[in-house]
């Protein structure tokens, strides 16, 4: 190849891979400046009007205002937790809610059971189980069945009338809705001990365990980022959200010996049974009482 052929092709690649490698800088810069654009942590602007069930949050007192500000920075910016509770509270909140109202406890309960659980029907390390997190002591002392086959802790309906009950009781007990919710973590002894020590009656005013402080808080903060999404940053559609399967509930009043045979007999599977009743335990039903169950089968 000629000299001057060879040098006009060297040059010409230098050209090229000039004009490639700057590209590629471009682009990195340009996607750097999409990404700062697009996502920023900014502080947030506390609203004044914060309650749990009609009682105001008192932000206007400074170490209130941090501990809420807190809470609130938490949840806004675990962004995939909140979308997931998001998501879940589609699912769960319509059954929720009229519990709720049946049972006489405020709308606003419906976010304990967020803090609880995150709407996720697990046992805590502390042996807390379903959406309530319920210990067994205390989930047999308001008269939920708890056995090997069967945990009512784990029925959504009758865990959520226990703990309208427990809330209902401790709020005419401590003669607010936030220390009601703080006994619910700490428990009625260890609410009354404290304010006694310390002479106060109120949840605000209350010295009381890190958790404790923190979780009456997280409620509400739950509650607000819960019910303003949008303010807080979470963009999402409909279909995006969680829903429930429609079912059709049968009774049942003798012993299931295998309860996988039994999901069989309605074109379901173990899981599929389970998944909506999760309150059975094991592969059977001991039942020699004849207590009648019902049992919710998913309509395909």
């Amino acid at each position: 190849m000629p000299k001057i052929l060879r040098l006009f092709t060297f040059i010409s690649i230098l050209a090229i891979t000039s004009l490639f490698v700057k590209g590629i800088d471009k682009t990195k810069i340009e996607t750097s400046k999409s990404t700062s654009d697009k996502y920023e942590i900014q502080a947030l602007q506390l609203p004044e009007n914060l309650h749990l069930a009609g009682e105001r949050v008192p932000i206007e007192r400074q170490h209130i205002r941090e501990r809420m500000d807190r809470e609130l920075l938490v949840n806004t910016y675990w962004q995939s937790n909140g979308l997931l509770l998001l998501k879940r509270a589609n699912k769960y909140f319509p059954i929720l809610e009229p519990l709720l109202k049946e049972y006489g406890l405020p709308d606003d309960f419906k976010y304990l059971a967020v803090a609880e659980s995150a709407l996720i029907d697990e046992t805590s390390s502390a042996g807390a189980a379903g959406m309530w997190h319920f210990m067994r002591n205390t989930g047999k002392e308001y008269g939920l069945e708890i056995n090997q086959n069967v945990d009512e802790r784990y029925h959504i309906e009758k865990s959520t009338k226990v703990a309208a009950q427990y809330l209902i009781k401790a709020k005419e007990r401590f003669g607010s809705w936030t220390l009601a919710a703080a006994a619910y973590n700490a428990g009625n002894y260890g609410i009354s001990r404290r304010l006694e020590a310390q002479g106060v009656t109120s949840y605000y005013d209350a010295f009381l365990s890190n958790e404790t402080e923190r979780y009456v808080l997280r409620i509400i903060a739950l509650k607000e980022v819960l019910s303003n999404p949008r303010k807080y940053g979470f963009k999402f559609e409909e279909k995006d959200l969680y829903t429930m399967e429609k079912t059709r509930t049968i009774k049942v009043d003798t012993t299931i010996t295998n309860i996988a045979l039994f999901a069989k007999k309605f074109g379901l599977n173990y899981k599929e049974l389970k998944l909506h009743n999760p309150w059975l335990r094991q592969n059977k039903l001991n039942n020699k009482s004849h207590k009648v169950y019902e049992i919710k089968i998913p309509i395909k």
